[in-house]
């Protein structure tokens, strides 16, 4: 078995308890009083049944407040999952979308999502789905527009008849005419 990992000593477990005593954040108070235990002179056992962990976990909370101090105790943010697309394939995909597809080379005459998949793995082999590629095509600031599809025997008549308004049912009278009284 290993020797334990010796702790920074420029703090003191009061240093540690001040500290945790501050913060509204309860997971790092956590581990600062854990570690608080370990400062006093407390084996590591106790350090983390102080902090409900295992003894693992304490080594590398050890070894986050040797390399960062207190401040590498707190709850850090995930970075999260990396984009599909860099800054130069971003550009490259702005450019199709806005010159547009060429008929006779793309085989289409307007740019679905589906196709800009397939131009996407054709140009940068990268395979990304439609919903993340609407995704970010909106990010880009494009939105999905369509043309309303019309019928081929549609009759124009027929529609300025249908929107020509109905007359009101309600008129008010004018000065001339009398009012009737039932």
């Amino acid at each position: 078995m290993g020797t334990a990992l010796s702790i920074r000593q420029d703090y003191t477990a009061d240093d540690l308890r001040q500290l945790a005593r501050k913060s509204r954040d309860a997971d790092w108070s956590r581990r600062l009083l854990a570690l608080s235990v370990i400062y006093e002179g407390g084996s590591r056992n106790q350090a983390a049944s102080m902090g409900g962990v295992g003894l693992q976990i304490i080594r590398d909370w050890v070894e986050r407040f040797n390399q960062h101090g207190p401040d590498g105790l707190k709850t850090g943010k995930a970075k999260g999952r990396e984009p599909l697309l860099n800054d130069k394939q971003r550009k490259g995909l702005i450019e199709v979308v806005e010159k547009g597809p060429v008929p006779y080379l793309d085989g289409v005459v307007r740019w679905r999502l589906v196709d800009l998949v397939q131009w996407l793995w054709q140009e940068h082999r990268i395979s990304v789905s439609r919903q993340t590629l609407g995704r970010e095509l909106q990010a880009l600031g494009y939105r999905k527009l369509t043309a309303r599809p019309k019928h081929h025997a549609q009759d124009p008549q027929a529609i300025e008849d249908f929107k020509k308004a109905s007359p009101p049912q309600w008129q008010k009278l004018s000065p001339e005419q009398p009012e009737v009284n039932e």
